[in-house]
């Protein structure tokens, strides 16, 4: 796997563990539908989290919550409808992202939650 891989799926860990010592249930991880991929479905209380993940080995080109794209955005509405209507749920559903960059030998956590509306 390459490294860029490697350190995405670390990512994703620490994130998990983040929103777990957070209160948040994990539903999910990586629930994928078309063209689509949701990191993580977490609930907390009445609320659905769809949490996009991005992880950066440094911050030379850009804060990690940068890379988020339209499109990207696009694709995660469209899959959190399905999820939504599969599960038959009744939530209040919430777009994060978790930011995470390394500092030397440590990462640094950044949880944004409303990062972007959907309407």
């Amino acid at each position: 796997m390459a490294e860029h891989n490697d350190l995405g799926q670390l990512g994703e860990d620490l994130a998990v563990d983040f929103l777990q010592k957070n209160g948040y249930e994990i539903l999910d991880r990586n629930w994928r539908f078309q063209k689509a991929e949701i990191d993580i479905i977490a609930k907390k209380n009445t609320t659905l989290a769809i949490v996009e993940v991005k992880t950066r080995s440094s911050l030379e080109f850009g804060l990690p919550q940068d890379f988020v794209k339209p499109k990207k955005i696009q694709l995660l509405v469209k899959a959190v409808n399905e999820y939504i209507n599969r599960n038959d749920l009744d939530v209040n559903v919430r777009f994060d992202i978790i930011a995470i960059h390394k500092n030397k030998e440590s990462f640094t956590i950044e949880h944004i939650e409303e990062a972007f509306y959907y309407f």
